[in-house]
């Protein structure tokens, strides 16, 4: 019979139990998405949204944050990001572990839905995007860091080969809506709308 002291020092384990690695730019529609799927069996964790102005960095961090996981006991493990930049680094360092991220090149992506960000072509390739993060943090994500704030002649060099500002839209919110149009004209980019809701994030996250 086990003693209570081995009992103690056996960890519990939750064998349905996944861990999340996710961008910090989605960890708000990733809890939401699980609330609505009604999981209760995620684990999230999520790395610095900041990496997407440095995204040679997020490979190693993922590669880091999976190394922890593991030693953490979790063996089911999902990483909440698209390509991102990594130009297939992330997709190797998933490869070397064995597991999945969610497909696309990028979150724009994702939420648009996968096959008709595709199939619009060369319509995106002079898109700004914007989703609900980007428009609730836009100073502190976008402005301040790129130095827009202290040189706004900056902008062009920046954005001259854009023409429009695409609001892809998570949640109906007014508020939001409002930043939205206050960036798209900060920016000088013609402002459009459309309501995506969460796209292909609600498809990768419900085969968890």
């Amino acid at each position: 019979m086990m003693s209570t002291t081995e009992e103690r020092s056996t960890p519990a384990k939750v064998p349905r139990s996944v861990r999340i690695i996710a961008c910090g730019m989605i960890a708000r529609e990733v809890l939401a998405v699980n609330a609505q799927l009604g999981h209760d069996h995620i684990d999230l964790k999520c790395i610095d949204a900041n990496y997407h102005h440095h995204p040679d960095r997020i490979a190693p961090a993922v590669d880091r944050a999976i190394r922890k996981a593991r030693a953490e006991g979790f063996e089911h493990i999902f990483i909440g990001y698209a390509d991102c930049g990594t130009g297939g680094d992330l997709d190797k360092v998933c490869a070397a572990h064995g597991v999945e991220r969610i497909a696309g090149p990028h979150c724009f992506s994702f939420y648009m839905g996968n096959a008709a960000f595709e199939a619009a072509g060369d319509e995106m390739m002079t898109t700004f995007f914007i989703t609900d993060f980007l428009a609730r943090h836009f100073d502190a994500f976008l402005i301040r860091p790129l130095g827009l704030d202290r040189f706004p002649e900056l902008r062009d060099t920046y954005f001259g080969h854009y023409e429009r500002a695409l609001y892809l839209v998570q949640t109906d919110d007014p508020e939001l809506e409002a930043k939205a149009r206050a960036a798209a004209d900060r920016l000088g980019l013609r402002y459009e709308r459309r309501v995506t809701g969460y796209g292909d994030l609600t498809v990768a996250l419900a085969g968890l």
